[in-house]
């Protein structure tokens, strides 16, 4: 009879703790399905379309421009179009020449900014050669202003009004008519 209530009371411990681990379990499982939820459903931009574009400060890489430095507060009053870009990037490659065959005709009331996240200047450089591009190209070395405007894919683009407020942030490559209309958006 002992041995009976033994094996009894040996069970009943072994069901009471399969319910306690499956219900730690459960309530593990449920966290990491909220985070994951949470996570997915959460709006990652830092900053929107209306505000106030964060300032940064970096070097330019191309000889074709007297400023040795861009800093985003030293261009207001001026309509930014600020690229995030590399050189392995395709899509980056195709508006380029877009991007450079507007540049005179704007250059008095847009700066183009291109933000190259590549990690050789030298790649920068033959790259800026191979098209003749004249608008001051930046190095973003330590992804610092990438991760501060929250860029995901690349190319993206953030169109910056005269007064500094972001007026537009578009992922994705730009066709020459598009990038013309947004710089109808943002001009003075």
């Amino acid at each position: 009879m002992k041995i009976d209530n033994a094996r009894k009371n040996k069970q009943d411990k072994k069901k009471k703790r399969l319910v306690f681990r499956s219900l730690v379990l459960a309530v593990l499982v449920a966290a990491v399905v909220f985070a994951l939820v949470t996570n997915l459903t959460q709006d990652k931009e830092l900053y929107k379309v209306g505000d106030q574009a964060p300032d940064f400060q970096l070097t330019q890489i191309n000889d074709s421009n007297e400023l040795e430095t861009i800093r985003l507060s030293d261009l207001e009053g001026k309509g930014v179009m600020l690229n995030f870009w590399a050189t392995y990037c395709k899509p980056c490659e195709a508006e380029m020449p877009y991007m450079e065959s507007l540049y005179p005709e704007y250059h008095d009331d847009i700066e183009i900014v291109a933000v190259s996240l590549d990690a050789n200047e030298l790649v920068i450089q033959k790259f800026i050669n191979k098209y003749d591009l004249t608008f001051p190209i930046v190095h973003d070395t330590t992804s610092e202003v990438m991760d501060l405007y929250s860029i995901g894919p690349i190319p993206s683009t953030l169109f910056i009004g005269p007064d500094g407020q972001i007026v537009d942030k578009v992922a994705g490559a730009l066709t020459l008519e598009s990038l013309e209309g947004h710089f109808q958006e943002i001009q003075p």
